[in-house]
């Protein structure tokens, strides 16, 4: 007897859905039509939606509900602690977070582009000379640091001469480039005597960090650079997700490397309730931590002290280095967000911070080839249209929009990206820490090129 199949017709693969049907409907569950009525986010994993009348039910079966109840059971799960609020005082409300507080709505990109479309065409440019001005004033010194370290060059040439180099060669480069930086930044000394000579002679001094926290870790091959780069004691594996093809296997090679993969989002971790990092320095790592996962990572490391009435962040005395590629600014969230205070002491409001990070998706849509975050000025051009068409113009930002060339979309991307890291810069030296934001790789390797850089003051 045959099996039925979905009836639904998937064009790129040129054959039906293989997945079989529900009930008496023609279509399986993805494809099937939606059922009238309210469906919301399930409060278990947001990734998926539930109608509304069905909630109750739901969350007593949800895939999700065995992983989340066993990791309640845990010191270190704290729920919300690192998510921040909607509010300007949000430090001052992060203690005592209860697991019922309803999180503020989160602004989908349909929902920033409807807002966008919606202003006055003054309102748009007014936005627009914002970005120009901002941009001009705070992020003209964003230097180049793409390095190589000899390190990681010989660590590269060992690995291509036993072909076991698992990923590709542009994440290869990235990697080295932000070890690299550490090393600049005399946050990480190389063991390059112990790993690649016949010498010997005593290890160089061995790293001030012994232990390595990698947010947003997924499979784990920047820690394995850095770990057989740099002799790293301890490492740290912080990833929501499940992934086949780890490193944890060629880590777990190492009999001096102590591993701990922890599976939590980070906006829920707290790293002051994980025992086996108490009294241990630690340097914080994430590549490509997307959207506000870079604040949730910056949070969790600056957490607030449960003896500061003030609600100020403290710079943990274990903490001996940060680095963190950004990315995906589209799906930063004033919630989230570090540095409110920063927007809004240059007269920017929530709605205006949620149409900037609309505009960096644009970044990623043109060309690379040039600097493109320098390559346009846009405030002669918006404030011709205004003058021409005012608050008559027809068509409206919508239409303006729709006519800009994709150079110019990208280079207001960057302009928008370079602005919102800016101000997470700023709230680390708030923090008394040096940090600088420095371009990591070049544009034509990967748009996504910033890195966040810091230590402490007094860092030896």
């Amino acid at each position: 007897m045959e099996t039925k199949r979905c009836n639904f017709w998937l064009p790129n693969k040129k054959r039906f859905c293989a997945n079989s049907p529900i009930g008496d409907s023609l279509y399986c569950g993805n494809h099937n039509s939606r059922s009238e009525g309210q469906w919301i986010p399930c409060p278990i994993d947001p990734s998926h939606s539930v109608l509304e009348e069905n909630l109750k039910s739901h969350v007593k079966r949800c895939p999700l509900l065995k992983q989340v109840q066993s990791l309640s059971l845990h010191p270190f799960y704290r729920k919300g602690i690192n998510a921040g609020s909607d509010g300007e005082q949000e430090d001052k409300e992060v203690l005592g977070v209860d697991d019922s507080r309803l999180p503020a709505k989160t602004v989908s990109s349909e929902m920033k582009r409807n807002a966008l479309h919606n202003m006055s065409v003054p309102e748009f440019c007014n936005l627009l000379e914002k970005i120009e001005s901002i941009h001009e004033s705070f992020c003209k010194d964003i230097q180049d640091s793409f390095q190589m370290p000899e390190v990681c060059r010989m660590w590269i040439k060992t690995g291509e001469e036993n072909r076991k180099l698992p990923f590709q060669e542009k994440h290869i480069m990235q990697q080295a480039s932000i070890l690299g930086n550490l090393e600049n930044f005399g946050i990480l000394r190389s063991s390059l005597n112990r790993k690649f000579s016949k010498s010997e002679e005593p290890d160089k001094q061995e790293n001030p960090v012994p232990a390595v926290i990698e947010f947003g870790a997924g499979r784990g091959y920047l820690t394995q650079m850095l770990a057989d780069c740099y002799g790293i004691k301890s490492v740290f594996l912080v990833e929501r997700k499940s992934y086949k093809l780890k490193a944890d296997r060629t880590l777990r090679q190492n009999d001096s490397l102590r591993l701990e993969r922890l599976r939590i989002d980070i906006e829920d971790l707290d790293l002051t309730a994980v025992e086996s990092l108490h009294g241990v320095p630690f340097l914080a790592i994430g590549k490509h931590l997307c959207g506000a996962a870079t604040d949730l990572a910056m949070r969790c490391c600056f957490p607030v002290s449960k003896d500061n009435d003030g609600g100020q962040r403290d710079v943990s005395k274990n903490l001996g280095g940060l680095a963190i590629a950004t990315c995906c600014h589209h799906l930063c969230q004033w919630k989230h967000y570090t540095n409110k205070r920063y927007f809004l002491d240059l007269g920017m409001t929530k709605e205006e911070f949620h149409a900037i990070t609309w505009f960096t998706s644009w970044a990623v849509d043109a060309n690379h080839g040039s600097d493109l975050p320098d390559a346009t000025d846009f405030r002669s051009h918006f404030q011709s249209i205004r003058k021409e068409q005012g608050d008559g113009y027809v068509d409206g930002v919508e239409k303006i929009l729709a006519d800009m060339e994709a150079p110019k979309r990208a280079a207001l991307g960057f302009k928008c990206k370079w602005i919102i890291d800016m101000g997470r810069l700023m709230w680390l030296r708030e923090l008394g820490l040096d940090a600088e934001l420095v371009k990591y790789v070049p544009p034509t390797l990967s748009p996504e090129n910033h890195l966040l850089i810091a230590r402490p003051a007094n860092y030896l």
